[in-house]
């Protein structure tokens, strides 16, 4: 068996890899996939370019042994940054990643994912550290926003504190007074003006932590904010072990209108849903496959137009732990969880 660092969870997710196998009748697994590799090589960045392929693949034996085959470009840096104590099969750098006649990850992504769900005890303190990284982060970046920052601007500025932390940022939206209705707002040269909103995604030992923040100049919060939190809060108490995803889903459906934002007003935009090694994992929608497991990461982020609320938690015991939070940011209790409110700097 290949023996990973100290400290490492590598073992008890090799025992649900060979469970894996022995549920498939096959000896071996090809891991390509960045999530993937993430998972089971103790954090270990995979891509070079942000959000790209993962440079090197791993095959991993039902009797826990691991090798890496690596590009004689990346190896070494692999070998001394990323994957120590970890055997690297070298190849030429224009070389096949892949292992013929080997099941792949590909072929059993829907089992890997429930194998990644439950997170360890390392995975919860990274988890837990990256989440007051990037809260603290989005909190000092957005105290110097002024009304006429730019979305780029501010979005540069998160991107700074993001890779200062040791993280990658994922995911950078902002959105200004006049862009508050688009779901997805990638930034632009608009300023901030009255009201602006911050979404983040940081990344770190390949876990994402996801958050949104909005922040104002003396306008006050709209009352589909405060219609946002309370979908939110459904939602949490839905977010129960062992339910469907898409029983979940039907929740959320209902919660909107229990709200008045409408029966419709869920298909507006995505709604979230598990996290993790991905941003979503899955991202929940009707017809999804899974249940809820008792110590699975969520970031959920129901939204209306210039309305949205987002953090990553970990359900367990029948409580919410709210993973990206700072104690600088004001907040407002919603059913005993504090929750977010606009950060005014008039």
């Amino acid at each position: 068996m290949t023996h990973p660092n100290p400290g490492s969870d590598r073992p008890a997710k090799l025992e649900r890899i060979a469970r894996l196998l022995d549920a498939r009748g096959a000896d071996e697994i090809l891991l390509t996939q960045p999530e993937n590799l993430a998972w089971l090589l103790d954090g270990a960045r995979t891509s070079v370019p942000l959000g790209g392929p993962a440079v090197f693949s791993a095959t991993v034996r039902r009797d826990g042994d691991i090798v890496v085959t690596a590009p004689a470009n990346e190896a070494d840096r692999l070998a001394g940054e990323e994957l120590s104590g970890t055997r690297i099969r070298v190849v030429d750098w224009f070389g096949d990643l892949a292992t013929p006649g080997v099941l792949r990850d590909t072929d059993v992504a829907g089992e890997l994912r429930a194998a990644r769900a439950a997170l360890l005890p390392v995975e919860r303190e990274r988890y837990a550290a990256l989440g007051r990284d990037m809260a603290r982060a989005m909190t000092a970046v957005l105290r110097e926003a002024r009304p006429d920052t730019t979305e780029r601007g501010l979005a540069a500025e998160l991107a700074r504190a993001t890779v200062a932390a040791g993280a990658e940022p994922a995911v950078l939206l902002v959105a200004g007074a006049a862009r508050g209705g688009i779901p997805h707002p990638l930034p632009t040269d608009a300023p901030l003006g009255g009201r602006g909103m911050a979404v983040l995604t940081g990344r770190r030992h390949g876990l994402h932590a996801s958050l949104t923040r909005w922040v104002s100049f003396g306008e006050p919060e709209p009352d589909a904010q405060r219609a946002i939190r309370e979908v939110e809060a459904d939602v949490l108490a839905a977010t129960r072990p062992g339910r469907a995803l898409d029983d979940v889903l039907g929740d959320i459906r209902s919660a909107y209108a229990r709200a008045g934002l409408g029966e419709d007003a869920w298909l507006r935009h995505h709604q979230g849903g598990p996290a993790g090694y991905l941003g979503r994992d899955p991202k929940v929608a009707p017809g999804v496959m899974g249940a809820v497991v008792a110590g699975q990461a969520f970031a959920w982020n129901p939204w209306a137009p210039g309305a949205k609320i987002e953090d990553t938690v970990v359900v367990e015991d029948g409580r919410v732990e709210v993973l990206t939070a700072d104690p600088e940011w004001p907040t407002v209790d919603v059913r005993g969880i504090p929750r977010p409110v606009d950060l005014d700097l008039s």
